[in-house]
């Protein structure tokens, strides 16, 4: 069968912070396909302000390269297990993958969890063993445990065979040998057009064009992007979209884009092989099929990961909505979850019995609190209530999300991780140590008894400990409570700014959540509680000067440092009832119902019904 020679097709896979996105910029940078005089950001394959600030991939994304006569296409992938329905879609439109691995690190869970879906679908690899310029780079060993992984991930004796290339992402250098590198990265594009494997040319065949990912656009709506897998299809074509549900609907094909560099270009067609992004759909969904009006076969559906988490958004109710931010009707707010669904095939939205609050699934804390930090820092305002994993029934049975959890912490810190996970239900399936004082863990784990532990984790490990957790299954639900929070809190029984004579008060209570000057209402959440019951508290209190020497003595009184949460500490953190206010410029956290004594009111008549 003919091949076309002047395209390869490849997915990029490594761990968080491995360097695959530092290696595309140099692989960008030196096949010359930006001018000398442009300027190219660093991470430039990162597109949006969380994806750089925290360092994390979090859409695929293309990039095409030119070398010599080659087109490389490059798909960027995820590494993080929230993002794993995109993974396993990006496989679908390569033939071969890059693995990267840090030279010093080895092999990680999420390098693991994509990996293991590159080799499902049979795909050519290649090792990139990056990073080899930093001090204590174990190159060898490193192949070892890569080697150790293909084979346990059942790889087949073509796929072991992989070419490695030693590089250093950072100098923009390459080369076979892990001893020297060369000046450039020519070795890495060669070992690409060598090893994998070039799409086959069937033009002439009837069209299939698959949709993998899909973009929004204001000008043209929802763009399909996937790859022609047969045939040719071309700008005003009339063609039959073949539906997930079994209908067919004809449109005519009005855009097409192609991939140069970082940049999309209109074309006017494409042939098989090739990836492109499509316009002129109005509905087009993720798995569905393109083909002639005349011969419609449709792919094998791709598959979608199911969410395994769910919140509560609601409209922001508090004493304080509607000050910090721009758009806060529960009409505004429905638009924008109904416009991320556009694009997020992995998130659901459904509606409640209050029109002002929507039950939002998604694939985990992370995938879901990225989707609130970007509405913040769009000017949105909301309530959220604490994460719940989605319960299934499998044959009549209750089942819970299960996650593998790998640990890796300092010798002395095992036992303490051990017993904290034991506590959530957790239990061990293996356990390595490195040697160098290093010990890693597997665990099975409930997920739900894994909302809210990083923090614990951290604290436990004085934060020497790397905790990574991906979905394993579902398995049949556990008895009683896992995890959770075991502390109660402090609430606030004022409005007002919170003082430092008022935090003096109630600091021996536990730990506060506010610093002095802090605007407060009743109802807000302060501080945390030494014990498990939660109390009111009044931290607003100011002293009242009765002569000159006390009211100056109070300035030399000093507080402790209070603990401010991170948005996704601050989700972690909640209770079934309290919630979490979000708007633009802060986070705070509240009870459900503000009033205390509305608050036991209700906690009586619940223990009544409870004895009863």
């Amino acid at each position: 069968m003919n091949k076309r020679n002047d395209i390869r097709n490849i997915a990029i896979i490594a761990h968080v912070d491995h360097g695959k996105t530092t290696l595309v910029d140099q692989l960008l940078k030196q096949s010359g396909i930006f001018r000398s005089n442009e300027h190219v950001e660093e991470r430039a394959m990162d597109s949006n302000d969380i994806e750089r600030e925290r360092g994390i991939t979090i859409l695929a994304k293309n990039t095409a390269i030119q070398y010599k006569d080659t087109k490389i296409n490059i798909l960027d992938t995820p590494g993080h297990a929230d993002f794993g329905g995109e993974v396993e879609r990006i496989m679908k439109m390569v033939d071969g993958v890059l693995l990267v691995v840090d030279a010093y690190e080895g092999t990680m869970p999420q390098t693991r969890f994509v990996l293991k879906k590159a080799l499902e679908q049979k795909l050519t690899p290649i090792v990139v063993v990056n990073k080899i310029d930093r001090d204590f780079a174990r190159p060898e060993e490193v192949i070892d445990e890569v080697i150790d992984l293909f084979i346990e991930l059942d790889a087949n004796e073509d796929q072991l065979e992989f070419p490695v290339i030693y590089a250093s992402a950072l100098n923009g250098t390459a080369s076979t040998n892990p001893e020297q590198q060369d000046e450039n990265m020519q070795v890495l594009y060669e070992s690409i057009i060598e090893h994998i494997p070039a799409p086959a040319d069937n033009r002439e065949e009837p069209l299939q064009f698959q949709v993998a990912l899909l973009d929004y656009n204001d000008y043209v709506g929802r763009i399909g992007i996937g790859r022609v897998f047969r045939g040719t299809m071309k700008v005003g074509q009339q063609v039959a979209l073949m539906k997930l549900d079994g209908s067919v609907k004809q449109f005519r094909v009005t855009k097409m884009f192609g991939f140069f560099g970082l940049k999309r270009q209109e074309i006017q067609e494409a042939f098989a092989g090739d990836l492109v992004a499509v316009s002129g759909m109005e509905d087009i969904n993720v798995g569905e099929t393109v083909c002639p009006v005349e011969h419609q076969e449709a792919l094998p559906v791709l598959h979608i990961d199911e969410p395994t988490l769910q919140m509560t958004f609601a409209v922001n109710n508090s004493p304080f909505a509607g000050r910090e931010g721009k758009y806060l009707t529960s009409r505004k707010i429905e638009e924008r979850l109904l416009a991320q669904l556009q694009t997020d095939v992995s998130l659901r939205v459904e509606n409640t019995d209050s029109p002002d609050a929507w039950i939002v699934s998604g694939r985990g804390e992370l995938h879901l609190s990225i989707l609130i930090e970007n509405m913040r820092r769009e000017g949105y305002e909301l309530q959220v209530s604490k994460p719940e994993v989605i319960v299934k029934e499998v044959d009549g049975v209750r089942c819970e999300p299960i996650e593998r959890v790998q640990i890796d912490v300092p010798e002395e810190y095992t036992g303490a991780v051990m017993e904290s996970i034991g506590a959530r239900k957790g239990e061990m399936s293996d356990m390595v140590n490195n040697g160098n004082g290093q010990v890693r863990l597997i665990f099975m784990v409930p997920a739900r008894g894994l909302i809210g532990y990083t923090t614990e984790f951290l604290t436990l490990t004085r934060g020497y400990g790397i905790i990574n957790h991906t979905f394993d299954s579902y398995q049949p639900m556990l008895a009683g409570q896992v995890g959770g929070r075991r502390q109660g809190v402090l609430v606030s029984m004022e409005s007002g700014k919170a003082s430092t004579y008022g935090i003096m008060q109630v600091e021996d209570r536990g730990t506060i959540f506010v610093e002095p000057g802090t605007e407060i209402y009743e109802g807000m959440i302060v501080g945390e509680h030494t014990r498990e019951n939660d109390i009111t508290v009044n931290i607003t209190k100011v002293k009242h000067a009765t002569n000159v020497r006390s009211a100056n003595k109070d300035q030399t009184s000093t507080i402790k440092k209070p603990r401010i949460m991170t948005l996704e500490e601050s989700l972690e953190y909640l209770n079934e009832d309290e919630y979490c206010e979000v708007t633009p410029e802060s986070i705070r956290l509240r009870k459900k119902i503000l009033d205390k004594n509305e608050r036991e009111r209700i906690a009586k008549k619940k223990k009544y019904a409870e004895m009863n």
